[in-house]
């Protein structure tokens, strides 16, 4: 099966000299195409700047980083953003919603930066909508939504380009437990539908409902044998 992601001795330094901090010291991580990894470690693991690499929004110091087959340590900073506007979709915890455009005009935006005539946006965000169950908040405002709500308009909307990877940073984490859950259910039925996921989380109840977990602890994975000690 293919990879979508593969990383080989990946490092990440911030700073230099005697100021030098280390959050990367050399990351082995492949996540196959279909698969539903979870991320997980302690705040300071590294499993946040990880996350920024995966995704194009940051670069390695060190070692060598594949998306879907294509190397991307190195590229320009153009070449990153079309990177991620069409192999990624990315989920935060906090939405990142723009406040005065619809909902439906939110999640046509990724199809605007690829270039999508009008009405084929509209369709197709209309249909997204539709598959993460508020087609009906299509015409109002984010501000009227529950956060419940708004975390699924962000999953319509990083789903917008078909993406290799959808890339998922605590999505639960603003939400109360119940409204959590049904985020959570969501996530597990794009992954049943294909979906290849990577989900952020400190959580090991959220953890749990991934295909497998990989623990970061000072910048590296823990093995298994770790993991057992």
């Amino acid at each position: 099966m293919q990879n979508i992601i593969e990383t080989r001795g990946l490092e990440k330094t911030f700073g230099s000299n005697g100021t030098a901090v280390h959050a990367l010291r050399g990351i082995d991580l492949t996540v196959a195409r279909g698969e539903f990894v979870a991320l997980v470690g302690p705040s300071g693991s590294g499993k946040s700047t990880l996350m920024a690499i995966i995704g194009c929004l940051d670069s390695p110091t060190g070692g060598t980083y594949a998306l879907d087959g294509v190397s991307v340590e190195g590229l320009s900073g153009t070449a990153l953003a079309r990177t991620r506007n069409e192999k990624i979709g990315f989920v935060f915890q906090s939405y990142n919603l723009l406040p005065k455009a619809s909902i439906v005009r939110n999640v046509e935006l990724p199809l605007l930066y690829a270039g999508l005539g009008r009405k084929e946006r509209r369709r197709r965000a209309l249909e997204l909508l539709e598959q993460v169950g508020i087609p009906e908040k299509a015409n109002v405002l984010p501000a009227v939504l529950s956060g419940g709500q708004k975390q699924r308009v962000a999953i319509a909307r990083a789903l917008a380009n078909t993406p290799a990877l959808l890339l998922a940073d605590e999505p639960t984490g603003a939400l109360d437990s119940q409204t959590g859950e049904e985020v959570l259910g969501l996530f597990k039925e794009l992954h049943r539908q294909g979906n290849t996921v990577v989900l952020v989380t400190h959580d090991p109840h959220i953890a749990a409902l991934a295909e497998r977990k990989v623990e970061l602890r000072d910048g590296l994975v823990v093995t298994p044998e770790q993991q057992a000690a």
